[in-house]
């Protein structure tokens, strides 16, 4: 949907001198949400960077600690987030924030993000326990 949106409106603006209003809005409230709704997936294959300096050769059950130790810090990082999270969409709401070129409501932005913050939580949870059952999922 955003690729077409940038398609269309690069045509827009070379054949008719005209780009699409607010694409650039459009296409960076979609590429957030996109990103946002990717981080329980990515949590739950394992996805994210590791770097394991000082612990590669240590036990397997050290690290698998150290993962769940972690994943459980992500937890609470996520859960902070997805709080934050619902307190600027009221403030957005109430306010009445707008994107200046379209007028688009942003807190429409906020509720799928929220809803991805509770997931990654839930999926580092998740990890948490497999790590602890030294259990790859």
């Amino acid at each position: 949907m955003t690729a077409g949106l940038v398609v269309v409106s690069i045509i827009g603006r070379v054949v008719l001198g005209r780009p699409v209003a607010g694409d650039f809005e459009i296409v960076a409230i979609c590429t957030a949400i996109c990103i946002f709704l990717c981080l329980p997936y990515c949590q739950l294959q394992r996805g994210n960077v590791v770097v394991n300096l000082f612990f590669r050769d240590q036990d397997r059950r050290v690290t698998r600690l150290l993962d769940a130790l972690a994943a459980c810090v992500y937890a609470l990082i996520a859960f902070v987030f997805a709080w934050r999270m619902t307190l600027g969409v009221m403030d957005a709401v109430r306010d009445g924030d707008i994107s200046m070129i379209i007028g688009i409501p942003l807190w429409w932005a906020y509720p799928p993000a929220i809803a991805s913050f509770v997931l990654l939580a839930a999926s580092c949870l998740t990890t948490a326990i497999g790590d602890l059952k030294d259990d790859p999922r």
